[in-house]
């Protein structure tokens, strides 16, 4: 005689959901925190800084991500301005300039805060080729429009009041 349960006939597939979405995507990475690039150039209006819109809701963002082995939170900040944005460092360390935290949405629609440092990293030029080409659009604003089409308050409060930031050329 076999027994089945009414209760929860896919008992076994609704584990294996909850465990994809929520709790393996927590325990893959260091949860609740990230690195983010604010790349900038100094223009014939002021600063400018660099935008890119993410791959899956196309809104606009900066480019970041979490942290990772082997590398301080500058060296992050490079590889992430590289990867989804190409480009290429004046020249000079990041420059810690800020934090903000946001809600991350992870597989699944579960929301964890996540506390993001964020890097100034002047621009010398952009590359047509890079790892994400063609899954990003980016885009040079003033910090006022940039704050104007970003989703998450406190980055929207960091880009008004950005602080003067270096040029990142040699010092002589």
């Amino acid at each position: 005689m076999q027994l089945r349960s009414s209760v929860m006939p896919n008992g076994p597939a609704i584990l294996f959901r909850l465990w994809k979405s929520y709790v393996a995507p927590m325990l893959r990475r260091p949860a609740g925190f990230q690195v983010a690039a604010l790349c900038h150039r100094h223009g014939p209006g002021g600063i400018e800084v660099l935008m890119i819109t993410s791959r899956e809701t196309q809104r606009w963002i900066l480019p970041k991500g979490w942290p990772m082995y082997g590398t301080d939170g500058g060296g992050t900040a490079l590889q992430e301005a590289w990867e989804e944005a190409g480009v290429k460092p004046r020249g000079g360390k990041p420059l810690k300039i800020c934090s903000y935290r946001y809600d991350k949405v992870l597989d699944g629609g579960l929301p964890l805060p996540t506390d993001v440092d964020v890097y100034a990293i002047a621009v010398e030029k952009l590359y047509d080729s890079f790892p994400e080409a063609g899954q990003r659009t980016r885009r040079w604003m003033s910090p006022e429009a940039a704050a104007a089409v970003v989703a998450e308050p406190q980055l929207a409060a960091l880009l008004r009041a950005l602080p003067d930031l270096p040029d990142g050329a040699p010092s002589p």
